[in-house]
């Protein structure tokens, strides 16, 4: 009976809130290693292999971090997907990210850059460092808001 209490009430306890990801890579394997690698680590990843399946889940949903691999043959359509998702209102974290010393040399201009996937602490870290640096940004426009607010009242 004490058993049954204790799984009702995990039941019903909220689950936390995760954060989801959206990841546009080309290549099928380096997608599927970040995708297994992010999940592992508890974040919702939503995959796209092309600059318009991106787009076009940018529309329809909300992510907390765009990652775009800079792997891709046309680094003008990850900096468009990049582009497009920090013009959303609600402002995702957004990063490009490098695979390799020589893939590395024609990085696109802008972006921030994370850094090599096969140091997956490091990866990881910067990514909470986004979604951190994200979730604080969007406590100070509240602030600035509510500041707002007063002084106008």
């Amino acid at each position: 009976m004490v058993a049954k209490a204790r799984a009702n009430a995990k039941d019903r306890s909220p689950s936390p809130e995760v954060a989801r990801v959206l990841l546009l890579e080309e290549d099928v394997a380096a997608r599927l290693t970040l995708q297994a690698i992010l999940q592992a680590s508890g974040y919702h990843v939503d995959l796209a292999a092309s600059a318009p399946e991106a787009l076009d889940k940018l529309e329809r949903e909300q992510f907390a971090l765009v990652l775009c691999g800079a792997r891709s043959q046309a680094g003008d359509e990850c900096q468009r997907v990049i582009d497009h998702a920090r013009a959303q209102e609600y402002k995702p974290a957004t990063a490009l990210l490098t695979f390799s010393d020589s893939e590395s040399k024609r990085r696109p201009k802008s972006g921030k850059l994370l850094i090599e996937p096969v140091e997956v602490p490091a990866l990881l870290t910067k990514i909470a460092n986004l979604l951190a640096d994200r979730a604080a940004g969007r406590e100070r426009r509240k602030m600035r808001r509510r500041r707002l607010e007063l002084v106008a009242n």
